[in-house]
């Protein structure tokens, strides 16, 4: 409802409100003045008439408009609340969140672990590199490193079921971990990972292919794992996997 919509509500129940007052004061006076041996005429009917008009009509219209402006302040501070609400689990889905790959940042990915590891589930942690990163964004720019960025995060989460965990270190560093993913299948599940990247179809401007590798380091977790520990294994893992030529996997302080 607009302003001069509210207002003409507001006059007519302030008529109204007049009118029932002027018809309460006829009635008392028409009821009441007989019974004292008066009469209700002249001067004593105008003024039954003309009091609760002059009365009830301007206090009427106060009442009613201040409680319409309260009516529109408290729908104004309820649309307020709702938006603030909104405006809040965005922020904080987005505080979760990396801004550029749309996968868990670094403190939901290790908050996350650690609620997994003390739940007692098992699984591989693997932790992967993108090899000579700093190469491609000289060469290519940083809209394609980002570019690259974001597919990498697309690719590592649709590789995640419902017990399975990704996330975003920082830089070129991600991280996933695979609930309940036996240690015999640990090595080919990196290699189906470093594969799936290698087949990225990443372009420059100028239509080249943008070559994408990835080094993986790898441990497997028990039941009860140490969140932080493991992960300081699985960074072990990968300088090893550096230190082999890139592009490869290193698994429990082996390079395989």
């Amino acid at each position: 409802m607009n302003r001069r919509s509210s207002m003409r509500v507001v006059l007519i129940k302030a008529v109204l409100s007049g009118l029932l007052s002027l018809m309460a004061s006829l009635a008392i006076c028409f009821s009441i003045v007989p019974l004292l041996g008066g009469q209700v005429d002249g001067a004593g009917l105008l003024m039954a008439i003309i009091c609760p008009l002059t009365i009830a009509i301007p206090v009427s219209a106060v009442h009613f408009h201040q409680a319409e402006k309260l009516r529109r302040a408290e729908a104004s501070a309820a649309n307020a609340l709702v938006r603030l609400a909104r405006i809040y689990e965005e922020l904080r889905v987005q505080s979760r969140l990396d801004g550029l790959t749309g996968i868990p940042n670094r403190q939901t990915f290790q908050k996350e672990l650690a609620d997994i590891s003390k739940m007692g589930t098992p699984g591989g942690l693997l932790f992967l590199d993108l090899d000579h990163f700093k190469s491609i964004n000289d060469r290519y720019g940083h809209a394609i490193g980002d570019e690259v960025l974001r597919k990498v995060g697309r690719l590592l989460s649709s590789r995640c079921g419902p017990g399975d965990l990704t996330g975003r270190l920082g830089g070129e560093e991600f991280v996933l971990f695979f609930g309940d993913l036996a240690v015999g299948d640990m090595f080919e599940r990196c290699e189906e990972i470093r594969l799936a990247v290698a087949r990225l179809d990443v372009r420059a401007s100028t239509g080249a292919t943008v070559r994408v590798s990835v080094s993986i380091g790898a441990v497997y977790c028990e039941a009860g794992f140490d969140a932080e520990g493991c992960l300081g294994d699985a960074d072990r893992n990968l300088y090893a996997a550096k230190a082999g030529g890139r592009n490869t996997v290193a698994l429990a302080g082996s390079d395989l």
